[in-house]
């Protein structure tokens, strides 16, 4: 967290900002209903986003299942990249996931994502597999990279 900004848990209020996000960061944004359930779903998910007065200026969200953490989505509000607002959300996130018990967390970032696979492997975050042609609308592949943690 920096003075500029706040990491809270995300909601049901914060839609419309999702939404925007994803349809400006991805080819393949997730929908309103899909961000939704995503939300709803408490037990197995955590969101938080990063808020600059009121607007939503990133987000993280991961899955949670057994002991396996997912980063399932991580993005920043077009023009405020650069700003180290997707490092101030993996700040937050790591030590919390760590602290549940968690053995490692995982994620997929496209191959050409240039920035984000370096933000990723500054974070501890290692190759574990490529997922061929991922990503539909691209047809880019996807690597598949891990951090273990000690818990």
């Amino acid at each position: 967290m920096t003075s500029e900004w706040t990491i809270r848990a995300a909601s049901h209020r914060d839609l419309d900002q999702l939404v925007e996000i994803e349809e400006a960061q991805f080819p393949e944004p997730w929908s309103r209903r899909l961000l939704s359930d995503e939300l709803d779903l408490t037990s197995q998910r955590r969101y938080t986003v990063a808020v600059e007065g009121r607007t939503v200026i990133g987000v993280l969200g991961l899955m949670l299942i057994d002991r396996d953490a997912h980063i399932n989505t991580i993005a920043t509000r077009p023009g405020h990249e650069g700003r180290g607002v997707a490092r101030s959300l993996l700040d937050e996130a790591i030590p919390v996931v760590e602290a549940g018990g968690y053995s490692r967390i995982t994620l997929e970032v496209a191959v050409g994502n240039t920035r984000a696979r370096n933000l990723y492997v500054k974070y501890g975050f290692a190759p574990l597999g490529v997922r061929k042609q991922y990503y539909r609308v691209t047809r880019e592949d996807a690597l598949v990279l891990v951090r273990n943690l000690s818990a």
